[in-house]
């Protein structure tokens, strides 16, 4: 069984910035590619970046690029969302995620495991 934890999520003002943190339990962290989504009261759950296993690769949705940075650390199988030039329309649930392959996956349905969540909230 794989657990995700996430943390870093908090309250902050237009502009600011916050760095998500999600802590896996597998000691097979390092094969898998790793992602982060978000969701928005009454949105759909929406992909924002996801990271190769070997970190050699990053993909990031179009309203987050140049603001949103993904990595992973496999020695300590964590994986990170660095959060610049946040936008009150980034306020949502931000959760972390397996892919079920190595390679960057996009869609809900290619990831098996999930974290609980941490709220990021962002004011105008």
């Amino acid at each position: 069984q794989v657990q995700l934890v996430e943390s870093g999520g908090g309250l902050v003002q237009a502009g600011g910035s916050l760095r998500l943190s999600c802590a896996a339990s597998a000691r097979t962290f390092s094969w898998y590619s790793m992602g982060w989504f978000r969701q928005a009261p009454g949105k759909e759950r929406e992909w924002v970046a996801a990271i190769s296993s070997s970190a050699d690769r990053t993909y990031y949705e179009d309203s987050v690029k140049g603001r949103f940075t993904i990595s992973r650390d496999n020695a300590k199988n964590a994986v990170y969302l660095q959060m610049n030039s946040l936008k009150p329309e980034d306020t949502a649930v931000y959760y972390c995620a397996r892919g079920t392959y190595s390679s960057i996956r996009f869609k809900v349905e290619e990831y098996d495991y999930w974290g609980p969540g941490t709220q990021v909230t962002v004011s105008s």
